[in-house]
């Protein structure tokens, strides 16, 4: 029997930060918060990102996130990387900026959540749990896999000399 519910693509924004340190280049990718991702490592960090209020601007919105995830403002020369969808469906858009914060130093908003599952205990977490600056090769590993396209983008665009 057909449907006539429409499926929404959920859309997120977020900000790729990158840093020169010496000769290496480094990104800043956040560990998602939460006790699912919590013993998890590889695969278990994205950008800071997030979705959209309606009729929001989407870089407005990546700079509200990365706000909301790492509690640093974000602002200057922002170059946007081609969106890409992620395994679940997800569209992200992502901007990359040159930048620099302490990400030990990082304060995240709070969601809360039933945990554990059906107990009917409602906690809180912080979205995001930890922050850190990781060179290309180790991004790829951390970073969760539909991500990985951003790092490419950044990669040639600084490659190609089109950002420094």
């Amino acid at each position: 029997m057909p449907s006539n519910t429409k499926k929404t693509i959920k859309t997120t924004a977020g900000i790729l930060l990158y840093r020169l340190r010496g000769e290496v280049l480094e990104v800043l990718l956040i560990h998602m918060g939460g006790p699912f991702w919590a013993k998890k490592d590889k695969g278990a960090w994205s950008i800071p990102k997030g979705e959209p209020n309606e009729f929001e601007d989407l870089l407005l919105c990546a700079c509200r996130e990365f706000k909301e995830e790492t509690g640093n403002e974000i602002t200057g020369d922002f170059h946007p990387l081609e969106s890409i969808k992620q395994s679940g469906g997800k569209m992200v858009y992502a901007w990359s900026i040159e930048g620099d914060v302490d990400a030990s130093s990082i304060k995240s908003n709070l969601f809360e959540m039933e945990w554990p599952p059906r107990s009917g205990i409602k906690k809180m977490f912080p979205e995001v749990d930890r922050a850190s600056w990781f060179s290309f090769s180790e991004a790829r590993e951390k970073i969760i896999k539909g991500q990985q396209p951003l790092l490419d983008q950044l990669e040639n665009l600084l490659r190609e000399g089109k950002i420094r």
